[in-house]
C-alpha cells in the first residue's frame, strides 16, 4: 500500500496535527479496486444515493468520489439515474452487473462504512501525536489532583511517570485507592488526537474508532462544503486522548486482533484503541491468565514501543504501542514478574495506608459530602477502639464506605445521619462482618 501523497496537515492542538482531506484517489493511500468495492457495497446496502450522501457515508470529498464514480460508470458498475441542479445532487444506482459484484464483495466482507486509512498513514499519525510529546508539569498535576488527599511524594511520582510515557506499576493493599488514582491520571492526558474509523492492512479492514473509548471533540465542526479542500480528512475523528481500562476479564486472546467471520473484518485490540493515551490493567493477578503470561506478552511492545499482530491469513505486521501502560495490583512486584520485565517498568509506585491526618481529611470531606456532621470524639473512637483494636490499616476507601453505611441506616430509620457510638458500631461490624 502507498502512503498518502499529501503530506500537508492542519494544526489543531499542539503537538498533534490533523490530516488534510485527500484531493485525489491517490491521496487516499488506498487501492482503486478497494475503493470500488467499498462504494459498490454501500450503494447495494443503501440503494439509490446522491453524491452528497455517498460522500457523507464514506467520509471522502466529492472531488475524490467523482473520479471513483466515473471509473465505476465506465466499468458499468453503476449508472446515473438523475441529475440535479448541482453535482452533489446527482443520483447514482448500481447496474445489474454492479449488484452481482456487490453480492460477491459482501460475501467476503460486509464492511460498508467510512473509508479506512492506510497502515503507513496510521503509523505516521500515531508517532506525530505520541504520548511522549505531552507536557506534564507539577502545576498540571496539582490541578488534576486538587481536592484529593494524596501523599506529595506519590503525587510527584505519578506526574513524572505520566510525563515519561513509560509503564507504571501501582501496588499496595486492596482499598488503598490504586484504581482511583490510575483513572485520575486521565486528567493529565494533554490535547486532542486524530483517531481513524478504520485502517486497511493487506486488503483487510481493522476498526479502530470505538465510541466506548474515544470521546469525539467538535465532531460536527468540519462538515462544510463538499469541495472544501482545506477541510480535515473526515476518515479521522478528532478525539480527546483515550483511556481504556480492563480488569479480571482480560485474556491473551483479547490482546490480538478480533476477527468476526460473520462480517469479514476486524476489531482492534484494546491497547491499540488506547494508542496515544492511557491503558489501565486493573486488579492484575485476578485474570484467568497468570500475570507472568501477560507480562511476557507485553515485554517486547514495552521495550520497542510497537506490537506485532497477525491477520487470519497469516500476514504479520507491526502497529505502534504508544500508551502509558498502568498496572494496578495487590501483589508485590516480585510476585508478578521477573527482573527482566521489572526493569522495563518505568515506575513502581507503592500506594499504602494513610497517616491519621490524611485519614481525617478524607473522613471530614466525605462527611461534608454526605451531609453527616463531623464529630471529633467519634472519629477518635473510630481510630482507637476500632482501627487499632482490630488492626485495620487506615485505607483511603474506609471513610466513604463507613459513612455510607451510617447514612444508609439513617435513611432507613427516617432520621438524620449522625456519628454516634451506636452508628459507628453498626457500620463497622456490618462492613467488616465481625462481632
Amino acid at each position: 500500500m502507498n502512503a498518502p501523497t499529501s503530506a500537508q496537515v492542519i494544526p489543531f492542538d499542539e503537538p498533534a496535527t490533523f490530516p488534510r482531506a485527500p484531493r485525489t484517489l491517490e491521496d487516499t493511500g488506498l487501492p482503486l479496486l478497494f475503493l470500488v468495492e467499498l462504494a459498490t457495497k454501500l450503494l447495494f446496502v443503501r440503494g439509490q444515493m446522491r453524491l452528497t450522501e455517498i460522500s457523507h457515508r464514506l467520509h471522502l470529498p466529492a472531488t475524490v468520489l467523482e473520479s471513483l464514480l466515473a471509473f465505476m460508470r465506465a466499468e458499468r458498475v453503476c449508472e446515473v439515474m438523475r441529475r440535479g441542479e448541482t453535482d452533489g445532487d446527482i443520483l447514482f444506482e448500481l447496474t445489474d452487473g454492479g449488484r452481482a459484484r456487490a453480492a460477491e464483495y459482501l460475501g467476503r466482507c460486509k464492511y460498508a462504512g467510512a473509508a479506512p486509512v492506510s497502515l503507513a498513514a496510521y503509523v505516521a499519525q500515531v508517532e506525530r501525536q505520541s504520548v511522549t510529546k505531552m507536557c506534564v508539569t507539577r502545576e498540571r498535576v496539582n490541578d488534576a489532583f486538587r481536592g484529593l488527599v494524596i501523599n506529595s511524594e506519590v503525587r510527584d511520582q505519578l506526574g513524572a511517570a505520566m510525563g515519561s510515557g513509560r509503564a507504571v506499576f501501582l501496588y499496595g493493599p486492596a482499598g488503598a485507592g490504586k484504581t482511583f488514582l490510575a483513572e485520575r491520571l486521565s486528567l493529565l492526558l494533554d490535547g486532542d488526537i486524530a483517531v481513524p474509523h478504520a485502517i486497511l492492512v493487506d486488503g483487510e479492514i481493522i476498526q479502530v474508532f470505538d465510541p466506548l473509548i474515544h470521546a469525539p471533540v467538535d465532531a460536527d465542526g468540519h462538515q462544510g462544503g463538499l469541495d472544501n479542500l482545506m477541510r480535515p480528512d473526515l476518515r479521522w475523528v478528532r478525539c480527546r486522548r483515550p483511556m481504556a481500562i480492563t480488569g479480571g476479564e482480560l485474556t491473551l486472546r483479547m490482546l490480538d486482533l478480533d476477527y468476526d467471520a460473520s462480517t469479514g473484518f476486524y476489531q482492534a485490540p484494546p491497547h491499540v484503541k488506547a494508542n496515544n493515551g492511557l491503558f489501565i490493567v486493573d486488579d492484575l493477578g485476578r485474570q484467568l491468565i497468570k500475570p507472568e503470561q501477560l507480562m511476557n506478552r507485553w515485554i517486547v511492545p514495552m521495550d520497542r514501543r510497537h506490537d506485532y499482530l497477525a491477520l487470519h491469513s497469516g500476514t504479520k505486521f507491526t502497529l505502534p504501542f504508544d500508551v502509558v501502560l498502568v498496572f494496578s495490583t495487590n501483589l508485590m512486584p516480585s510476585e508478578v514478574a521477573d527482573p527482566a520485565f521489572l526493569r522495563r517498568l518505568g515506575y513502581k509506585i507503592h500506594i499504602g495506608p494513610m497517616n491519621e491526618d490524611e485519614y481525617r481529611n478524607i473522613f471530614t470531606a466525605v462527611c461534608e459530602e454526605r451531609g453527616v456532621p463531623f464529630n471529633q470524639t467519634a472519629f477518635t473512637t473510630l481510630l482507637n477502639e476500632y482501627h487499632k483494636v482490630h488492626r485495620q490499616p487506615l485505607l483511603a476507601c474506609y471513610p466513604r464506605d463507613i459513612i455510607n453505611q451510617i447514612a444508609d441506616l439513617a435513611r432507613y430509620r427516617g432520621e438524620p445521619a449522625r456519628l454516634t457510638p451506636d452508628a459507628l458500631h453498626w457500620a463497622w461490624h456490618n462492613y467488616f462482618a465481625s462481632r
